[in-house]
């Protein structure tokens, strides 16, 4: 498969942000830590043995701890700069270093976007889940960044009259479940949330995206120095198109949330078409009765 993501700059703009902390960059971060708190709080189960795989930070680890639900916690990074110091297991990208059935508890966040083989990965971790073990990750989603893809977009073609790619292409919510279901996860559950961010210009956007180490590391990415000129007309056609009333732009961030079990047989199942003793008919008839 030829590769889309260069997952080695990927890493390397992790470790350079990590070398130059931004105060406040690690918004989505810590919003998506509190997101799983939520929806681990709602899972009425205790796991006995759980891997934070590829969180970046100790944020999911900490969640898993306080949840009091977790026995053993173990953290899973691609490069020791991300661990920090902290105890882990260091793991090449798109690797889940567990033997099969050894895990209760599996949890990704804001990392599987920039893998190449998203069903390989997912296909690791069902692995690697227990019978009746949960995944839980959250990916960056179609949507991110729109306004600064098609900002940059019209930019280049303007300027130099064709564009390249500069934005991941974001994996969509639909197509997020269809990737459960093809791991052989089961009850699989994918929900989008989006947040809202807004900058006095594209400039401060850019400097937050260097801040998490998000900048483009597409394979085919443009070799051509994207120079202050392309910028300039990119921060011009973002205000344009873009801003509030008070002058400031917007910039979104999709966040889609995957949730799926190891097949257990314990669990649910669908009815057996044909099997249902009252027709959907039936009862739109008495709905609108009432």
């Amino acid at each position: 498969m030829q590769p889309l993501i260069d997952t080695e700059l990927w890493l390397a703009r992790k470790r350079r942000a990590l070398s130059r902390p931004v105060e406040g960059s690690d918004f989505l971060m810590r919003r998506a830590a509190e997101d799983l708190a939520d929806r681990l709080g709602a899972v009425e189960r205790r796991f006995d043995r759980a891997a934070a795989l590829f969180c970046q930070t100790s944020g999911a680890a900490d969640v898993l701890a306080d949840s009091g639900k977790v026995g053993e916690i173990v953290r899973v990074e691609m490069d020791d700069a991300l661990l920090a110091g902290s105890p882990g297991l260091v793991a090449p990208p798109e690797t889940v270093p567990f033997e099969e059935g050894s895990l209760d508890l599996v949890v990704s966040l804001l990392s599987l976007h920039a893998m190449n083989d998203i069903p390989g990965v997912l296909a690791q971790i069902r692995r690697a889940l227990k019978p009746d073990g949960l995944f839980l990750g959250a990916l960056a989603g179609a949507g991110t960044l729109a306004e600064l893809r098609e900002s940059m977009l019209a930019a280049e073609t303007e300027l130099y009259g064709g564009a390249s790619p500069r934005i991941l292409p974001f994996t969509d919510v639909r197509d997020a479940g269809a990737l459960l279901q093809r791991a052989g996860l089961a009850l699989p559950v994918a929900d989008v949330e989006t947040v809202a961010v807004r900058y006095d210009t594209l400039f401060d956007l850019a400097a937050d995206l260097r801040a998490m180490g998000e900048t483009s590391v597409l394979v085919d990415r443009s070799r051509r120095p994207a120079g202050r000129r392309l910028f300039a007309r990119a921060a011009e056609i973002y205000a344009e198109r873009f801003s509030d009333p008070d002058g400031r732009v917007r910039a979104s961030f999709s966040v889609v949330w995957m949730s799926g079990w190891a097949p257990d047989a314990s669990q649910q199942k669908p009815l057996r078409p044909g099997s249902a003793k009252v027709s959907l008919k039936t009862v739109l008839e008495d709905v609108r009765k009432r």
